[in-house]
């Protein structure tokens, strides 16, 4: 795993620098947000951590810049401005999370392993999976054209798996994403879901969407498809 840190501080950067490489991650440093801008449009990560008061860019702009360009990579920001204003503007920018100064680093690597365990994140505000359509920003969803209710948990689920149609999903990273928590012993309330969303969006048609993988978990995709 590759992470791009763009952090000016150089105490700080060699901190996370010497955390990250005992976890085995690859970490390349930018002091300035010229630099980070750059270097991520040259290179492919698998996340990156993006102070926000840097010279040249502000961390916001950086973020701006490649969100333009890259929709994907997940970005944590990680900086000292914890006004909620700031946070509400990045987020909105497009920061999948952010982490205020002082921090301790068994919390920032908890952030990092979460992010890349949950992958690249699909942002385009509507998705479709054969004659599924997730509208995320009116969290309406229909099939066919026809309109599904749905309760939130269920579309926090759908819309999870539907970010990434054919790739199986644990029970447990399911649980992790669409709970936010550990559901020790209770992965079982999955299954219960699924069955719900099953009922709702494949038992009226013929092709069947909600795919369920023997021993590993569940995927969302048209089986029609390999």
């Amino acid at each position: 795993m590759r992470i791009l840190l763009a952090e000016d501080e150089k105490k700080v950067a060699d901190i996370i620098l010497r955390g990250l490489k005992a976890e085995r991650f690859a970490v390349d440093i930018c002091p300035d947000g010229q630099a980070a801008w750059e270097t991520a449009e040259a290179y492919d990560y698998d996340l990156i951590i993006l102070d926000l008061m840097l010279p040249k860019l502000t961390g916001t702009e950086v973020l701006e810049k490649i969100r333009r360009k890259n929709q994907h990579v997940p970005i944590l920001i990680l900086t000292a401005r914890d006004a909620m204003a700031d946070k509400v503007k990045n987020f909105e920018a497009g920061a999948d999370d952010y982490l205020t100064k002082p921090f301790a680093f068994a919390e920032l690597l908890v952030r990092i392993k979460a992010l890349l365990r949950r992958g690249p994140v699909n942002r385009s505000s509507v998705l479709r999976v054969a004659d599924l359509e997730i509208d995320r920003l009116s969290q309406n969803v229909r099939r066919g054209g026809k309109k599904i209710d749905l309760t939130a948990k269920e579309y926090s689920l759908l819309e999870y798996l539907a970010t990434h149609p054919g790739r199986v999903f644990s029970r447990t990273m399911i649980i992790e994403h669409v709970w936010d928590q550990s559901f020790q012993g209770l992965t079982n309330i999955v299954d219960v879901y699924v069955r719900h969303l099953r009922e709702k969006v494949d038992d009226a048609f013929s092709i069947k969407l909600l795919r369920t993988v023997r021993g590993v978990g569940y995927s969302l995709n048209d089986e029609s498809q390999p």
